[in-house]
């Protein structure tokens, strides 16, 4: 028996949803990940030159510039795929 249930475009059958719940909280875990790392690099820099908290803080507004970019790209990549699917689903 098949599935007669109209399908949102971006999520046919064989094509992984990109914005699922896995890959937001992925990009979540990323976020914070990064954060935290710049965070460490920054204080560790700022120990050895005795600049605190110059290189903690451009660490951490560069982290999160980065990934709010980075997520930015993903979300806009996402969206063009599924107006490619809107826009051949029309066209059927």
């Amino acid at each position: 028996m098949t599935d007669s249930t109209p399908r949102e475009p971006g999520n046919e059958p064989g094509r992984p949803d990109e914005l699922s719940n896995a890959a937001l909280a992925g990009l979540g875990i990323q976020f914070v990940i990064g954060i935290f790392l710049f965070l460490f690099i920054g204080k560790w820099i700022d120990a050895k030159l005795g600049t605190s908290p110059a290189f903690l803080i451009g660490g951490v507004f560069l982290a999160a510039g980065g990934t709010f970019f980075k997520i930015y790209r993903h979300i806009a990549a996402e969206q063009k795929l599924d107006e490619k699917a809107r826009r051949e689903k029309r066209k059927k």
